[in-house]
């Protein structure tokens, strides 16, 4: 089927766009802590924990070392998303689509 006027060519652009942004996302790595640093954790930009850290201090606090870890990823997650949104604006930024759509 055949696209009217330039319309294949930006279905092109836009099939590149995301395969670059998929790379980029998959390049993003984070490091989040709680506790003042008791707990690390590592994420890369598909939200998949790569590391955790524990202080050994905190090991014998199961609750504690539970909220913490939780927290850390948590903090991860956000991290993740900010740097994914940055990415996405910076790639995107430049195609003058409406505010808010991205």
């Amino acid at each position: 089927m055949k696209m009217p006027g330039n319309m294949g060519a930006m279905m092109q652009q836009a099939q590149k766009m995301q395969q670059k942004m998929q790379e980029e996302v998959a390049l993003i790595r984070v490091e989040a802590t709680a506790g003042g640093g008791m707990v690390t954790v590592s994420m890369d930009g598909h939200k998949n924990v790569t590391g955790v850290k524990i202080d050994p201090e905190v090991a014998g606090d199961v609750e504690m070392l539970q909220d913490l870890v939780m927290a850390a990823c948590n903090e991860a997650t956000k991290k993740v998303d900010e740097e994914t949104q940055k990415k996405m604006s910076g790639m995107l930024g430049g195609l003058g689509l409406p505010p808010g759509l991205l």
